[in-house]
């Protein structure tokens, strides 16, 4: 069997025939122009062959040259096709979890690493996206979603959220609270439900709660993170989901000076395929995921 020059004269030479110039495949590949002629100066007399002739103060390919790096070229076009297939599989064996966008960003996403630290080795994708993946054609693995739509794949409820109203403690410092319908006069910030989702509780439906009437809100969002993001600058009451908001009650950075819930028109459901459950860690995730809804549930139920 032919002995195959070094794979470092090679590269030099590979990236001085696609390149053009030494200085070049010298900057491409991080290395001095001494070193790339240095190199390809090796492969030549390994080979027993003239690769480069020298053309005023750089080197061009001769003939056999030009013959050898085609040859070469297609060896690292196929080495450097290995590697893009290699990283497909990589991404593919990822674990994709897809979930709408406050759900990521106020929900599963800053409690996901308490799985990753129970399992470090799994490799976990998350997109935030109000637009369902279709799980049958390998869209996504598993998908976290809200009511209305039943996916074709398998499914089951993670929990039933509960609303409540919350503020930032500044917005009511030398404001004490003695009734509920003392929230009321403090600006109300709304959250504009997606049309295809049965509609979340409103100002007027918890007023009705405590037998008073809720005035119009000044501010509304269409993202339940952002109109808790509001909230928690000052803005505002927010009718926040329990389940959004657990990390600035811990952290005070929102206070619920009335304990008054109400539940979500529809649970969260989980989605996924049997084919996502092959994955590794996949079947891990799934239980997590269950019984991190269910031990939600209760906490929204309070």
């Amino acid at each position: 069997m032919p002995q195959i020059p070094p794979l470092k004269a090679l590269r030099a030479f590979d990236a001085l025939g696609r390149a053009g110039s030494v200085a070049l495949a010298a900057a491409e590949l991080g290395v001095t122009p001494g070193a790339i002629s240095q190199q390809v100066t090796r492969l030549g007399e390994l080979l027993a062959v003239q690769l480069v002739a020298r053309s005023g103060r750089g080197l061009v390919l001769t003939e056999l040259g030009r013959l050898y790096h085609a040859e070469i070229r297609r060896g690292f076009a196929a080495l450097e096709g290995a590697q893009d297939v290699l990283d497909r599989a990589r991404e593919d064996a990822a674990i994709r979890l897809s979930c709408l966008t406050s759900v990521l960003m106020k929900w599963i996403g800053p409690r996901i690493f308490d799985w990753q630290s129970q399992h470090p080795g799994a490799r976990l994708s998350l997109t935030g996206s109000d637009i369902e993946p279709d799980l049958i054609r390998g869209e996504a693995d598993f998908r976290i979603y809200y009511g209305g739509r039943i996916h074709p794949a398998h499914h089951a409820v993670l929990f039933t959220d509960h609303v409540v109203p919350a503020c930032a403690p500044e917005l009511i410092a030398g404001h004490p609270l003695r009734d509920p319908a003392d929230v009321l006069a403090f600006p109300l910030v709304s959250i504009v439900w997606n049309r295809r989702f049965a509609p979340g509780p409103e100002w007027s439906v918890w007023a009705e709660r405590i037998g008073a009437s809720a005035p119009e809100s000044a501010l509304s969002y269409s993202l339940s993170g952002s109109a808790i993001d509001a909230a928690v600058a000052g803005r505002g009451f927010v009718l926040a989901q329990i389940s959004f908001i657990a990390e600035e009650l811990r952290s005070g950075r929102l206070v619920v000076p009335f304990d008054i819930r109400l539940p979500l028109s529809e649970p969260y459901y989980l989605a996924w395929t049997e084919a996502a459950l092959a994955k590794p860690d996949a079947r891990a995730l799934h239980r997590w995921l269950l019984a991190t809804g269910r031990a939600q549930g209760i906490i929204s139920a309070g």
